[in-house]
C-alpha cells in the first residue's frame, strides 16, 4: 500500500493518524510517503510525533534478530538460532516459517496468532514435549506441518481442529503411543502422513477411515503389537495399497512367534487365532448378560421384600464398605461347563428327524417312479389299441367295392 502526496496538517488529530498507520503496519506492508505542509511553525510536539513515526514504522516491518526475511517470497528462516521460543514481531504476510533444528521446549496458546496466512510451519528437530490444543489457532490456511525430531509423547484432538486444508504432516521420530480417532476429521484432505519411530502398537480405526485421499504412508520403526487389535490395520492396509498407496514396512514386534515379521505376510495364522478369541468372547459376554440379568431380577425381588435398596448383601457391607452397588463391581461368575447329555440329547433328535426325512424323500421317489412306469404302460396299450381299430377299419372298406362290382 502506497500513501502518497497527501497535505496532513499537523496538530493534536495526527496522532489519530499514527495509531491508524501502526495499526496497519501490522498486517500490511506500507510503503509511506508523508508530505507535511504545516500552515503553523514548527513546535517541540510537532517534532516528537515526527520522530514517533520514524521509529514506529521501521519496528513493525523489520526481521526478527537472527533470521532472514525474504519479502520477495514471504519465507522467514530462523533454522539453527538456538532459539528457545516463537520469534516475535513476524510479518503478517509471512507464507513460510521455518524453525528447525532449534532449542523450542513448548508451544503455548495461539503462539502463531501474528502469522495468519501461514502455509508452510516446520518445527523439527527441536525439543518440544508439550503442545497446547490451541496453538495453531488462527492458521485455517495451513498446508504442511512438520514437528519431526522433537519428545512428544501425545497430541490433543484438538490440535489440529481448525485446519482444513492441511496436506502434509510429519510427526516422526518422537515418542508418540497413539493418536486420537477424533482427530482424523482434520485429515481428510492429508496425501502424505509421517508416523515412522514412534511408539505406536496400533491405530484407531476411527482414525484410519478418514484418511480417504492419503497417497503416502509412513509407519516403520514402531514395536507394532501383530495381535486380534491390530486387523483392521492390516485389512485397511490391504485397502489402501489396492488403491494405488504407497507405505513402508509395517514390522510385528510382538507377540514373540511373530517378531520381525512384516503385518502383510501373516494373514491365516493371525485370522485364526483372532476367530476363535473373537467367538470365545461372543458366547462369554452372552453369558455374563445372561447372568447379570438373572442376578438384577433377584435383586430386585429382595429389595421389596427386605427394603435393602443394596439387595441381600447390602454390597456394600458385602464387599468392602463401598456401598456403591454397581455391576462391574461384582465379580464376575466363572462360565458352566458344557452339558454333555444335552447335546448327546440334540444329536439323538437331529439323527431322528434326518432319517424320517429321508425316508419321505425315498417313498416320495418310489412313488414317482411307479406312477411313470404305469402311465407309461398305459400310454403304449392305448396306442396298440388305436392302431388295431384303425387296421379293422381298413378290411372293411376293401371288402365293398368288391361285393358292389359282383352285384
Amino acid at each position: 500500500m502506497v500513501v502518497s502526496q497527501l497535505t496532513i496538517k499537523c496538530d493534536c488529530k495526527v496522532v489519530c493518524v499514527n495509531r491508524c498507520v501502526s495499526d496497519l503496519s501490522l498486517s500490511l506492508s506500507l510503503s509511506l510517503s508523508l508530505s507535511l505542509s504545516l500552515s503553523l511553525s514548527l513546535s517541540p510536539a510537532v517534532v516528537a510525533v515526527s520522530i514517533l513515526l520514524s521509529l514506529l514504522l521501521p519496528l513493525s516491518l523489520s526481521c526478527p534478530k537472527g533470521c532472514v526475511c525474504d519479502g520477495r517470497t514471504k519465507v522467514v528462516d530462523c533454522r539453527g538460532r538456538g532459539l528457545y521460543d516463537i520469534p516475535r514481531h513476524l510479518q503478517p504476510d509471512t507464507l513460510e516459517l521455518h524453525l528447525q533444528d532449534n532449542r523450542i521446549r513448548g508451544l503455548v496458546s495461539m503462539a502463531f496468532r501474528d502469522t495468519p496466512l501461514l502455509r508452510v510451519l516446520d518445527l523439527s528437530n527441536n525439543s518440544i514435549t508439550s503442545v497446547s490444543p490451541s496453538t495453531l489457532l488462527g492458521l485455517r490456511g495451513l498446508q504442511r506441518l512438520s514437528l519431526a525430531s522433537n519428545a512428544l509423547r501425545e497430541l490433543d484432538r484438538r490440535l489440529l481442529g481448525p485446519i482444513r486444508s492441511l496436506s502434509h504432516l510429519d510427526l516422526s521420530h518422537n515418542s508418540l503411543t497413539g493418536l486420537p480417532g477424533a482427530m482424523g476429521e482434520s485429515l481428510r484432505n492429508l496425501s502424505q502422513l509421517g508416523l515412522a519411530h514412534n511408539r505406536l502398537q496400533r491405530l484407531d480405526k476411527s482414525l484410519l477411515e478418514n484418511l480417504e485421499g492419503l497417497g503416502h504412508l509412513s509407519l516403520k520403526g514402531n514395536p507394532w503389537r501383530c495381535d486380534c487389535q491390530v486387523i483392521g490395520l492390516k485389512l485397511w492396509l490391504e485397502t489402501f495399497l489396492f488403491r494405488g498407496g504407497v507405505v513402508d514396512e509395517v514390522s510385528c514386534s510382538k507377540p514373540e512367534e511373530m517378531k520381525d515379521k512384516d503385518l502383510q505376510n501373516v494373514p491365516y495364522q493371525l485370522f485364526h487365532s483372532c476367530m476363535t478369541t473373537s467367538y470365545n468372547y461372543l458366547f462369554s459376554n452372552i453369558h455374563h448378560l445372561e447372568s447379570d440379568r438373572s442376578n438384577r431380577g433377584h435383586t430386585h425381588g429382595n429389595t421389596h421384600g427386605n427394603g435393602n435398596p443394596h439387595g441381600p448383601l447390602g454390597m456394600g457391607e458385602g464387599y468392602g464398605g463401598g456401598g456403591s452397588g454397581l455391576p462391574e463391581c461384582e465379580p464376575k461368575q466363572r462360565p458352566r461347563p458344557v452339558n454333555l447329555r444335552h447335546a448327546i440329547a440334540t444329536v439323538i433328535v437331529t439323527g431322528v428327524v434326518c432319517g424320517i426325512v429321508l425316508m419321505m424323500m425315498l417313498a416320495a421317489a418310489v412313488y414317482g417312479c411307479a406312477y411313470a412306469a404305469l402311465m407309461a404302460k398305459y400310454q403304449r396299450e392305448l396306442k396298440k389299441s388305436e392302431e388295431t381299430s384303425k387296421g379293422d377299419h381298413g378290411s372293411a372298406d376293401e371288402k365293398e367295392p368288391l361285393e358292389n362290382a359282383i352285384a
